[in-house]
């Protein structure tokens, strides 16, 4: 298969009542901003992925390092379908340069 572009998005709506839980969604949040994923609304983290490879080693490490509790779901999207985003309300505030393009110094 040829290795395409892919962006990873990811969903969790996690417990948040008692202390251990408050600790949990803490720690998966900066487990996810460690591995590159940004935020596109509160709890809705997206990453960009080169190849399929990636992608599954990605997907292996989410595995590992979700909370036992609570819902976490990842959905992949081409680069190409996740460009087709329309905003009804408001605005994407991306400060961080997440596309695709590549920067070649030569």
């Amino acid at each position: 298969m040829r290795d395409r572009v892919m962006r990873n998005i990811i969903f969790f709506d996690l417990p948040n009542v008692k202390h251990q839980d408050k600790v949990n969604y803490q720690r998966f949040r900066k487990f996810l901003i460690n591995e590159g994923f940004i935020m596109m609304q509160e709890s809705v983290y997206s990453k960009l992925c080169l190849n399929l490879t990636q992608n599954d080693l990605l997907y292996n490490r989410i595995k590992r390092n979700a909370p036992r509790k609570g819902l976490v779901q990842l959905m992949v999207v081409t680069e190409k379908q996740y460009s087709n985003i329309e905003y009804i309300v408001g605005e994407s505030k991306n400060q961080v340069v997440d596309s695709g393009d590549r920067i070649i110094i030569l």
